[in-house]
């Protein structure tokens, strides 16, 4: 009986085990699948905002209104750096003292008032140098027109006349007094108004000035404008007056405006300087190198909106870079040396960059 027992607790015991053995059997783990983490949206990087610059050019009716309006359209549609907005002015030595102020980046100035602002000569009273040369633009060319019924015919028939000798604070009023003083004249000696070409011509037209002098393109719009209603003379600056003229302002060079140019029946004589391109000192190289290059390479879609250009654009046409540094004598920007340097320019040491 005891063994019956002892078997029976043993088959129990070993039933039992195997039935937990079964029931502990580990199963497979289940993960539990986490979900994706979501990728933060990337930012498209935030447009570059637009350095809002300006240009300074002349007065309204004249050369440098309108080209600077058509370099600010161009830089306009190529920069990505800034954004230009051209201002007119009193023009050549005004721009100077504004660009030597820190009031405004850019402005247009003949060289020869350039070269006088640097080393304090002329207008300017004591040297400004807190600007840089960027490039030339186009040659100025200057021209004295007068009505036909004024009997203007040379510089010496302006006396007692009623002349517009240029805006106050332009590059036209200090070359029409150095041109005045080598011919024996002063202002004293005409009825002088102090009018942009804009003006002046308007009030040629209506007969209220008998000549006006200015620095313009070839052939200047303001001119062939009055030509439109009245019948004009193109004031002459001969051999003997370009001379002296030349021993004391070796900027200058002859110019000869072609027979037909204004209906005139043979070619005039005149002098000219360059039209330039200047900076304030402290505008950083990167925008003065898009400038410097966008000047430079889109120089016929200036030209295609206002002819001035095309003087550049066909010297660059013709493989003549040096063009765009002809007659210069400030220092340049480092920016536009860089791009110079770029295009196998050769520089002049005299111009190179000093900061």
């Amino acid at each position: 009986m005891r063994k019956k027992l002892v078997f029976l607790l043993v088959t129990l015991f070993v039933a039992g085990s195997l039935l937990i053995g079964c029931g502990t059997a580990q199963q497979p783990a289940v993960t539990e699948e986490k979900p994706a983490e979501e990728k933060p949206i990337e930012e498209k990087p935030a447009a570059v905002e637009k350095k809002q610059i300006s240009i300074l050019t002349g007065s309204t009716g004249g050369t440098y209104f309108a080209l600077g309006g058509s370099m600010a359209n161009t830089w306009n549609n190529y920069s990505e750096l800034v954004q230009v907005t051209s201002q007119p002015s009193g023009a050549s030595v005004e721009n100077m003292n504004r660009l030597h102020a820190g009031e405004v980046e850019l402005g247009m100035a003949m060289n020869n008032i350039a070269d006088d602002a640097w080393n304090g000569r002329g207008a300017f009273k004591e040297k400004q140098q807190n600007f840089r040369t960027v490039a030339v633009i186009y040659p100025e060319v200057y021209q004295g027109v007068a009505l036909a019924d004024s009997k203007i015919n040379s510089l010496a028939d302006v006396k007692g006349k009623r002349v517009a000798v240029g805006p106050v604070g332009s590059g036209t009023v200090v070359l029409t007094e150095a041109v005045f003083a080598e011919a024996g004249l002063t202002f004293n000696d005409v009825k002088a108004a102090y009018d942009g070409f804009g003006d002046a011509s308007g009030k040629m037209k209506d007969g209220h000035l008998d000549a006006a002098f200015n620095v313009l393109s070839v052939p200047a719009a303001a001119i062939t404008d009055i030509q439109l209603t009245r019948e004009i003379n193109i004031i002459e600056i001969g051999d003997e007056l370009y001379s002296k003229i030349k021993a004391k302002h070796p900027f200058f060079s002859q110019y000869i405006i072609p027979a037909g140019t204004y209906g005139n029946k043979e070619d005039v004589k005149t002098i000219n300087c360059q039209a330039a391109l200047y900076v304030q000192k402290d505008v950083p190289e990167e925008i003065v190198y898009e400038l410097t290059k966008i000047w430079v390479e889109k120089a016929g879609e200036v030209a295609n909106a206002h002819g001035a250009a095309k003087w550049l654009s066909d010297e660059l046409a013709a493989g003549n870079k040096d063009a765009l540094l002809a007659g210069l004598t400030t220092p340049l920007h480092k920016g536009a040396y860089k791009y110079f340097q770029e295009q196998g320019i050769a520089v002049p040491e005299a111009i190179k960059p000093i900061d």
